[in-house]
């Protein structure tokens, strides 16, 4: 079972670039942490549908939340 303590890591590193998401009319929810520590995110808004998700999930979401909680192996979008 995943600590709260690491769901609020995360939850903050995300809110720290929520902004940039939201300035280009998209946002990002977290879905779950596995126990496999795998992060699942939830692509909101125009980051749905965008060509970019990728690279913006690879070089954006996922140095973020790693750099924030080091423990965590990969993230995913649920969708996307």
């Amino acid at each position: 079972m995943v600590s709260k303590e690491l769901r609020v890591k995360i939850e903050d590193a995300l809110d720290s670039i929520r902004e940039y998401l939201q300035s280009d009319g998209g946002d990002v929810r977290l879905h779950q942490i596995r126990d496999d520590m795998v992060v699942e995110l939830e692509l909101l808004g125009n980051c749905e549908a965008c060509s970019m998700s990728t690279m913006t999930m690879k070089a954006g979401l996922e140095q973020v939340i790693k750099r924030a909680a080091p423990e965590i192996v990969s993230v995913e979008a649920i969708n996307g």
